[in-house]
């Protein structure tokens, strides 16, 4: 895992030796992703310079040095990630009599580059990566996103000059970049609590969407042209269903799995796991012991809080398998001092605050590991998000009414506040079955409100994945642009409502949010966070199989907890879906009142002039009085304020 950084300049005025001077300051804002090594390259004639900064995971020697350049001296590459079927392409290019230098993963691309180019090199990884490549041939720059997203890349113009990196504080870094807020892009934040893809929060940026390759020459950047998608996978998937028994099913799913999680366990350095105890990440440990001759190294955190601790529920799970298992339950200081830590973690606007523990388990894994496992992604490709069976319940429940009677209906449910819902269901705890005893009723009952006033099934979804519903109004001349969950006519058909919001959150939620909040977290520390689930083959044959192996009798990920129910008993793992989050409503109105009334300061937000500060400050006074739960809604406004004050300079 490493970080990439590089310039373009196309007017081929700047001196290689100033060329290389601001690539090392971009590549230095990019130490913690590579504290093991650094290099720099850079050709004066052609204007072009890359920056690099290693955590040595595959052959560590000078052998893996980068930028390293191809053998016939072709192309020069920066690479941050892993390409997990590297041994296998190089026993290829083995018979066509390559000559190697070294044993590194990032060697075997250049060559494989050289045989057969970009693009057909590119669909022929198994891997996470983001790449630039430059052909000194064609004299053309080269950047690459693998097919789920991730690893980062973001792009943009600074006058006459193509910048790229990792992470957006590399690009802050050049002296000729001038940081203009991108208002459209705030208000889509607000709404996802994510800038997704390809926007950024600067006007002048963008990111390079998953499965895409970019190419820059003549002074222009091409249109990012996809090399592979989900959206094929899904449509070749239904095209050629797997037509076999369950049993069989679940044979060819353990099969891919096994290999994924094997391919991922290659490391030259200690590989650990995150273990939450849930059907993800206790699928992918489960296969990480069976393929290991030690005990896995694992990892959780705890909360005092029963409604947010999963540590006990990790914990019998890795005494079952016998993993090495360490646990750490964290004080309220830990998770203030994560908090404030967090606009220099994510150098953009974000806020999923499960950020918080993410990077907290991440922080802890390091202290043992190099490399950690993680579960990610079970709930997109097997429909494991309630929301996935939900909808399509609460539409046939509900909506043959029409909208005028749901919409009083909505009313009614939130005439409550979230708190006095919460009491009601804590006075009847003992009597709930366990689907309704759930974490935040109240809020949930808001939400189901909210829900109900959509006018059909793909405005329930749209309510489901937003926060603030109404951005373009919060921002102050802001329009919100229009994205993938926005334009229905764009779906892909031939599928049920449930396959659709599997589709939208694998190609929205999963890279922009899920993905980003993994990379960022344990890049902060030195982490390397690797994914199994995401291997291309198994989002593939995801896609192969019927709905009714993944959804059943309500319940999502059937066929990953049959899989799981062959190395781990169905009692350790069956529970309600809890998620990974802090008590963020009850610490707003402790101990980060007085960081969040100083943020959320009227007088503050009139004098930015970027929010509407009526509408923030109602939600504000309603959730310190408990009359409204916002805690979400307002941690989107909080973390872009935390962002701004810690990024001064920003044209707003």
């Amino acid at each position: 895992m490493c970080g990439i950084a590089g310039i373009l300049d196309k007017s081929s005025q700047t001196s290689g030796e100033k060329l290389e001077a601001s690539v090392r300051g971009m590549a230095e804002a990019l130490g913690h992703r590579g504290p093991d090594d650094a290099g720099t390259w850079a050709n004066e004639t052609a204007g072009v310079a890359l920056g690099f900064r290693r955590l040595s995971i595959l052959d560590p020697s000078l052998a893996g040095h980068q930028p390293m350049v191809s053998a016939t001296g072709r192309y020069v590459i920066v690479f941050n990630g892993e390409i997990y079927n590297y041994q296998d392409i190089r026993a290829e290019l083995d018979a066509q009599g390559t000559a190697w230098k070294g044993h590194s993963d990032t060697e075997v691309m250049l060559a494989a580059f050289e045989e057969w180019g970009i693009e057909a090199a590119t669909q022929r990884f198994n891997g996470m990566f983001a790449f630039a490549v430059w052909d000194e041939k064609e004299c053309a720059l080269h950047l690459g996103r693998d097919r789920m997203g991730e690893k980062p890349l973001y792009y943009g113009w600074a006058g006459q000059t193509f910048l790229f990196a990792s992470e957006l504080k590399a690009i802050r870094s050049y002296s000729g970049f001038k940081p203009r807020l991108d208002r459209d892009a705030l208000a889509l934040y607000l709404r996802h609590n994510c800038v997704p893809a390809p926007f950024s929060i600067y006007k002048d940026v963008r990111k390079l969407p998953p499965g895409t390759l970019l190419k820059i020459a003549d002074g222009k950047a091409s249109e990012p042209k996809a090399y592979w998608s989900v959206r094929k996978a899904m449509e070749e998937g239904i095209a050629h269903p797997f037509a076999a028994t369950s049993a069989e099913a679940i044979d060819e799913l353990d099969s891919l799995l096994r290999d994924s999680v094997s391919r991922r366990m290659l490391a030259d350095v200690p590989l650990g796991a995150f273990l939450s105890g849930g059907i993800d990440s206790s699928t992918v440990v489960a296969l990480m012991q069976a393929q290991s001759n030690r005990a896995v190294k694992t990892f959780t955190i705890g909360f005092a809080d029963s409604a947010f601790d999963e540590a006990k529920d990790a914990a019998c799970v890795a005494k079952h398998l016998r993993t090495d298992h360490t646990e750490l339950y964290v004080s309220e200081s830990d998770v203030l001092d994560t908090i404030h830590r967090l606009p220099t973690i994510y150098d953009e606007p974000f806020s999923d605050s499960s950020q918080v523990p993410t990077y907290l388990v991440s922080k802890l894994a390091r202290q043992q590991a190099t490399v950690s496992l993680s579960g990610d992604g079970g709930d997109e490709l097997f429909g494991g998000y309630n929301r996935h069976a939900w909808i399509t319940r609460v539409w046939k429940a509900a909506g043959w009414l029409p909208v005028h009677l749901r919409r009083p209906l909505a009313s009614a449910m939130q005439a409550m506040s979230p708190a006095a819902w919460d009491r009601l269901f804590a006075s009847f705890g003992d009597w709930l079955p366990p689907g309704l005893n759930a974490r935040m009723p109240g809020y949930k009952i808001h939400r189901l409100a909210e829900i109900l006033r959509g006018k059909n099934m793909e405005a329930m979804y749209l309510a489901m994945a937003s926060h603030w519903g109404y951005a373009g109004s919060v921002v102050i001349g802001a329009h919100e642009p229009e994205t993938e969950i926005t334009r229905p006519q764009n779906w892909p058909d031939g599928l049920n409502f449930s396959e659709r919001m599997m589709y939208l959150d694998a190609v929205t939620y999963l890279p922009d949010d899920i993905l980003t909040k993994l990379d960022r977290a344990s890049m902060a520390v030195s982490l390397e966070g690797r994914v199994p689930l995401l291997d291309h083959r198994v989002v593939e044959f995801a896609w192969r199989l019927s709905l009714n192996l993944k959804i059943r009798d309500g319940k999502g990920k059937w066929i990953l907890r049959q899989l799981l129910y062959r190395y781990v008993p169905a009692g350790l793992v069956e529970r309600p879906k809890m998620g990974f989050g802090i008590p963020l409503g009850s610490l707003l109105r402790g101990p980060l009142r007085d960081w969040a009334e100083a943020l959320l300061s009227e007088k503050r937000l009139d004098q930015e002039g970027i929010f509407n500060s009526k509408a923030i400050r109602e939600k504000w006074d309603e959730h310190l009085a408990g009359r409204g739960n916002w805690e979400y809604h307002l941690w989107d406004i909080l973390m872009f304020q935390a962002w701004l004050e810690s990024n001064p300079g920003v044209e707003c």
